[in-house]
């Protein structure tokens, strides 16, 4: 299992602040189990990952320990970790293929740091060009299965909330089509469209899925991340994804998303603004260059993602969102 866009690695860490959540850890473990190893689980960006390599009587397991460590992440770690242990163990009664909870300290009240334990899942993330197109159909018929999760009142998750408005965009520094981000921001002045609501990941993207096999036998194995679950429009979800393949892979794969989505059996805005409305606001929290993504990107091996470049396939998938849907 990988965490916030990382994949499985096993390195070297530090142990430095890690010595009460060890004891932690181990008096959640079965009978006779230790902790035998950790290792860094890559690409993180809100979060620590580590993998816990655990034996014990009947054998061995790993599990994944999740832990916020930076300042303004650790300020907000009880809402988002509670979030994600609600979510995990509302999963475990589908075939949404998420880890199991094991134990969450939000508050680190017995932790060094805010913490959650959780089962490790198979596969690994995969962001390479090749197999993507293959990958992309997979993510939408597994996207829909996330919003086909049936929940009742008291276990909905919170509404959606939008990662940007039109005061707080960073626009390039230097642009040749200063006209064309006025008018994407110009989208996003509007009030929200009416939507029917379902059940959203909220940040589901290449980076926080895990695939087994290869070619016809290639599956989606996991879905990490669910710290930012809400309650709010499919199209939202499906803009996440569309930004994230546009970037990682190219415009026409991005613009391609909804579409393949669609083709599973689901359903978006009918009205081409109201789309419109939920793609940019979406695209336009990546600018001005989608660096914070490219971090983790690059991390798992995406060297070739530079900033330049991604800023370029930013004001690209933007332009054609506008030619198609505007």
């Amino acid at each position: 299992m990988k965490g916030d866009g990382g994949e499985q690695g096993v390195g070297g860490i530090g142990t430095q602040g890690w010595d009460a959540t060890r004891s932690w850890v181990e008096q959640r473990l079965a009978g006779g189990e230790r902790i035998e190893g950790t290792g860094h689980l890559r690409g993180g960006w809100t979060s620590q990952m580590r993998s816990l390599q655990v034996s014990g009587p009947d054998g061995r397991r790993v599990l994944v320990l999740r832990s916020f460590v930076k300042p303004f992440y650790v300020r907000h770690a009880d809402g988002l970790l509670s979030r994600e242990a609600a979510i995990l163990r509302l999963l475990g009664e589908t075939d949404v293929p998420a880890a199991t909870l094991l134990d969450v300290d939000s508050t680190a009240a017995h932790c060094d740091h805010p913490s959650l334990l959780m089962s490790m899942l198979p596969g690994s993330v995969r962001v390479d060009d090749r197999g993507a197109e293959q990958r992309a159909d997979l993510l939408a018929s597994q996207l829909l299965r996330i919003h086909q999760v049936e929940v009742s009142e008291e276990t909905r998750p919170r509404t959606w909330q939008a990662w940007t408005s039109p005061e707080r965009v960073t626009l390039p520094e230097a642009t040749a089509l200063p006209e064309l981000w006025q008018r994407a921001i110009d989208v996003i002045r509007q009030d929200p469209p009416a939507h029917r609501p379902c059940f959203l990941h909220r940040d589901f993207h290449p980076g926080n899925v895990l695939f087994d096999g290869d070619g016809d036998d290639l599956r989606i194995s996991g879905v990490v991340d669910w710290v930012e679950t809400s309650w709010g429009p499919a199209d939202l979800d499906v803009a996440h994804c569309s930004t994230a393949l546009a970037l990682l892979h190219g415009v026409p794969l991005g613009m391609s998303f909804a579409d393949r989505y669609l083709a599973a059996g689901g359903q978006l805005a009918e009205h081409r603004a109201a789309h419109l409305y939920w793609r940019l606001i979406d695209a336009l929290a990546f600018a001005p260059d989608a660096e914070k993504v490219a971090v983790p990107w690059r991390e798992l091996g995406r060297t070739d993602l530079t900033q330049a470049l991604l800023a370029d396939r930013l004001a690209e998938y933007i332009e054609a969102l506008l030619e198609r849907y505007a």
